[in-house]
């Protein structure tokens, strides 16, 4: 008799551990989601500021001149950062793409000095892109503005798709979710059929027989979504460790929101999986416990 109680420990124990698990990877996909609906605005205003616009400037232009026009450029309101490249980085460049031989076919450098811009994540729209073009244009030094207007707005375009395509996937991760660890919860109540009916038998009340199911449910909702969540920050860290230029898009109460979805899922979504699978086997006839 001790060895069989050991044993239905055991396989217990080993239950418990895998819906843990298997709860665990379904919060960290809810997770992953969640990182991405609460920082769009971060990713969305990373890749704006990150578009960039090159302004070319004329021939007889020199360096001194063009490191205050780029002075003066970086005191605009709308400017986020600007480069200046000069006429040796710019042939660098052009040998890089085209070739040595091409440029021996130039008596002197086709290559202007230019200022690499990047514009605040507001003003990066078709619209504030043709208004700061014009005024680049009306200085005296500037030769052409490129601004790279349609893929902007190919990007904004995209972003909007994008938005609209992860809030629906987040919805069937959730109901995905709720399926996968409903499932998990009812197999580990079902294994336990015979031990409700029992007390059902001797007269115990239903919230009584619910209790100790749905403290059980409160402790997995909890260690699979500590888990979930582990494994989250897990990967942010590596993340940050391996390309420290994203850490900007993620803010600490965006991380915060994440967790807190995360843990309110596994919890919400255990509790509520376990209330309707022992209140369905309450219900159920005796006959059908046996199938």
């Amino acid at each position: 008799m001790g060895k069989n109680d050991k044993s239905v420990k055991r396989r217990l124990a080993g239950a418990r551990v895998s819906s843990a698990l298997s709860i665990s990877l379904v919060l960290l996909l809810v997770g992953l989601a969640a990182l991405l609906v609460v920082n769009a605005r971060g990713i969305t205003r990373w890749f704006k500021e990150n578009m960039q616009m090159e302004v070319l400037l004329r021939e007889e232009v020199s360096e001194p001149q063009a490191e205050a026009f780029k002075a003066s450029l970086e005191s605009l309101p709308y400017v986020n950062s600007a480069r200046l490249i000069t006429r040796e980085e710019g042939e660098k460049d052009l040998k890089g793409m085209l070739g040595e031989d091409f440029l021996e076919m130039f008596e002197g450098t086709p290559v202007p000095i230019s200022v690499e811009l990047t514009l605040k994540a507001a003003y990066v729209n078709a619209d504030s892109l043709a208004v700061v073009s014009a005024q680049l244009k009306e200085s005296p030094l500037v030769g052409e503005v490129e601004s790279h207007a349609p893929l902007v707005d190919a990007l904004n375009a995209n972003l909007s798709k994008i938005g609209l395509v992860l809030g629906v996937f987040i919805l069937l991760l959730l109901f995905i979710s709720f399926v996968l660890i409903g499932n998990t919860v009812r197999l580990g109540i079902h294994a336990r059929r015979f031990t409700v009916h029992t007390m059902q038998i001797v007269g115990a009340s239903r919230s009584f027989i619910r209790r100790p199911f749905m403290t059980d449910a409160l402790v997995l909702g909890l260690v699979s979504s500590l888990l979930a969540i582990a494994a989250l920050g897990a990967g942010v860290y590596f993340s940050w460790k391996s390309f420290p230029q994203m850490m900007g898009l993620f803010s600490v109460k965006g991380l915060a929101v994440v967790a807190g979805v995360v843990l309110a899922a596994g919890v919400g979504i255990c509790l509520l999986s376990t209330f309707f699978a022992v209140n369905r086997l309450l219900g159920m006839d005796k006959d059908k416990l046996y199938y």
